[in-house]
């Protein structure tokens, strides 16, 4: 996978840099997010992982034009895989924002106070507990009996693991009156640290696998498909919060989990009631100074705001609450020596470059492998093979890369050559001006590139279609089947008359061949974001494209507009106001979270002949849906319109306002057009209020808008 983590200040880069690295760190992130939560087999560590969060939060805060909804920064966890069945959460599975430094956490208290517009001497009290490095899960209890548990999945959809949930001790099969006719139980399962080293010495003994950590250990023994195996593993459960309740817990944070513990739980500890920064700091040193002798691995603390009513107010951000947060402990170093630099060649094409180490025990975790991201890691850092590198990891089995030992390099240790090959094709490998990736240029005769682009479409966002793994899709490519996306739906047509041949060549028996081309055959029909997902447009995630389905609604019309915008953007690359390019590309730009870098990447996909060319093929073989709003967002009366806020408002935050405005279905944007129906104003508004004058645009107070929604 491509990993272009850029090592210079954020605030030197150009946007255009900045733009090129925000889409290669969120095509990375997603990589090591699929690797973490359904393979429990992460590629780099805690550490390494979140600094690459930190960085694209970084250059997300100096460019918010590059905030897409699809950003790893607006996302959470991985699709579920494919060996359980699916649940959607009734209310999703969000993942924490992370502080790692005395100064972050004053910061969290200090959004929180401005948020809800709080003076300096109004106390707020949260909640404090320590941070379990294990897997999350979701418990519905009906009656007081349990009758489902689901991973977190993609925090909107988990895998289906009641059967496995069952065999945990820590978990009641009934809750111990009185209780809610519904209440969803959350919380962490883990295992200890006696329990993980007990069952690795019997995983020895009968020659099985060792697992790295216990955190490891507890994902993969949770995720067996043969639940007697699960029922064998010490496996425990922490309850910390709660999901979908037919009737409150509580008040407060800390009543509700006091509920819990009453219903049969056990609870997270030790575990505080804690009043401003300086006491969540005092908590999270307290607890840091206990962290070797407590029984479980923790990677950090969590704050959460204690009032119930405040959380409410306060509300989500696309992947996390904001009133929350993942205070985290610094990395555990060691050292080892690098033996020889890799490349890997990613789906965009992008060449990384991965250190190959003698295995060293970090923190109890043996590791091997590290990603260096990219020729200019290697460079700053002047790694050469043969060096005694330093190591660091917070919890997980690939790490970070610090540095080398100077009096330890070998005599004849050299700065290492960056290809400028493909070492997959042979085509060329140019690093772009701005570029901070270096990438091969062979695009679809690539087989790196070509294979990936073909898994991505199959993949289970996308197409969804079942039995076209990655070896099948290999295999297709290689034997000259499947090239392009619409070869997939034309194959049963082609091989019909030699299905034999087929049969005898790719070594598949008569029925799963015919399997195969059932389920082909099930997705010709596809909802308009996933579609348009599946193409693998560079930045363009699943949030993002729901985006896109939501504003242009039919594949034609997304098709024409992007072509429309495309044709405008060509002689005007260098313009920085999208209205000052032309109709259609300012109408792109105008979506929300979908700013410039996002709409180039859009309108240079459909500047490519043969990207017409595949999508007209495809849409010849299925049929695209229709997108159709929900139906809680038509029946409000701001539902399709277009609002923008500007100014300062009194009676709740921009951001609070935004919120609900977007929850009412209409569309927020930020900045005024002859399409926006409402500007609301607030204090000291300026030119965006002079804008919507000049073009007669209806201008609203915040008490009008108030009763607009209202009524």
């Amino acid at each position: 996978m491509s990993s272009p983590h850029r090592l210079i200040a954020v605030d030197a880069l150009t946007l255009e840099d900045a733009a090129n690295e925000h889409a290669a760190l969120a095509v990375e992130i997603g990589h090591h997010r699929e690797r973490y939560y359904n393979k429990a087999d992460p590629e780099i560590s805690d550490a390494d992982y979140d600094k690459l969060e930190q960085r694209l939060a970084a250059i997300e805060a100096h460019f918010p034009e590059l905030v897409t909804a699809d950003s790893p920064t607006q996302t959470v966890g991985a699709a579920p895989s494919s060996g359980f069945g699916k649940v959607k959460h009734a209310v999703p599975m969000l993942s924490l924002s992370n502080a790692f430094e005395d100064v972050d956490v004053s910061d969290f208290v200090g959004r929180i106070r401005r948020f809800l517009n709080l003076s300096d001497d109004t106390p707020v009290s949260f909640v404090a507990e320590p941070k379990i490095d294990g897997l999350s899960l979701s418990l519905r209890y009906e009656k007081g009996r349990l009758v489902q548990a689901a991973t977190r999945g993609d925090g909107a959809e988990g895998e289906d693991v009641t059967a496995n949930v069952r065999t945990i001790r820590d978990i009641p099969h009934e809750l111990a009156a009185p209780f809610p006719d519904l209440v969803e139980v959350r919380g962490e399962v883990y295992m200890t640290r006696a329990d993980f080293l007990d069952l690795n010495r019997a995983q020895a003994e009968k020659n099985d696998k060792i697992f790295a950590n216990p955190r490891n250990a507890a994902a993969g023994s949770l995720r067996q498909l043969d639940s007697s195996i699960t029922a064998s593993r010490p496996l425990r459960f922490f309850a910390y919060a709660w999901g979908a309740l037919s009737e409150p817990l509580g008040a407060t944070q800390w009543e509700s989990r006091q509920r819990l513990a009453d219903f049969g739980f056990t609870l997270s500890s030790p575990s505080e009631l804690c009043t401003g920064a300086e006491a969540l700091l005092a908590y999270y040193r307290m607890i840091g100074q206990q962290r070797p002798t407590l029984p479980f691995d923790i990677d950090g603390v969590v704050y959460k705001v204690d009032s119930l009513a405040l959380q409410e107010r306060l509300g989500f951000i696309s992947r996390s609450p904001r009133w929350a947060t993942a205070h985290k402990y610094p990395a555990e170093q060691a050292t080892t020596r690098l033996k020889a630099i890799s490349i890997q060649v990613g789906r965009t094409g992008a060449l990384t470059p991965v250190a190959e180490l003698e295995p060293v025990n970090v923190g109890g975790v043996v590791v091997s492998r590290a990603t260096l991201h990219n020729k200019d890691e290697i460079e700053r850092k002047d790694i050469r093979v043969g060096d005694l590198v330093i190591v660091q990891r917070a919890g997980d089995v690939i790490p970070q890369i610090v540095g080398f030992v100077p009096e330890q390099r070998p005599a004849d240790a050299v700065p290492f050559a960056f290809p400028d090959c493909c070492p997959e094709c042979g085509s060329m490998a140019v690093r772009e001006e701005g570029e901070v990736v270096t990438r091969c240029t062979g695009g679809l005769i690539c087989p790196a590139q070509a294979v990936e682009r073909l898994r991505h479409f199959v993949s289970r966002n996308a197409f969804d279609i079942e039995g076209l793994g990655i070896e099948r899709i290999q295999l297709f490519f290689e034997q000259g089947r499947i090239k392009q996306p619409a070869d997939i739906f034309t194959l049963e047509a082609r091989e019909e008359q030699r299905l034999d041949r087929l049969i005898s060549m790719t070594g598949f028996g008569k029925k799963s061949v015919e399997k195969l081309f059932a389920a082909i055959e099930a997705r010709r029909t596809i909802a308009l974001d996933r579609f348009i997902f599946a193409l693998g447009i560079r930045q363009i995630g699943e949030a993002t494209a729901k985006l896109l389905a939501k504003a242009y609604r039919t594949a034609e019309n997304w098709r024409d507009r992007m072509v429309a915008a495309a044709a405008e953007r060509a002689d005007k690359r260098d313009e920085k106001k999208p209205e000052l390019v032309g109709e259609a590309y300012a109408e792109l730009c105008a979506i929300e979270q979908i700013g410039i870098s996002v709409a180039d990447d859009l309108t240079d996909f459909f500047r490519e002949q043969h990207n017409l060319d595949a999508v007209a093929a495809l849409l010849a073989q299925v049929t695209v849906e229709e997108y159709v709003p929900p139906a809680a967002a038509t029946t409000s009366p701001v539902a399709g319109k277009t609002v923008v806020f500007t100014g300062t408002l009194t009676t709740m935050g921009r951001s609070e306002a935004k919120a609900k405005a977007e929850a009412l279905g209409a569309k927020v944007a930020g900045s005024v057009s002859a399409k926006t129906d409402y500007v609301i104003v607030g204090a000291d508004a300026g030119s965006k209020a002079a804008k919507a004058q000049e073009l007669g645009v209806t201008i609203l107070s915040e008490e009008e808008w108030a009763a607009l929604i209202a009524g």
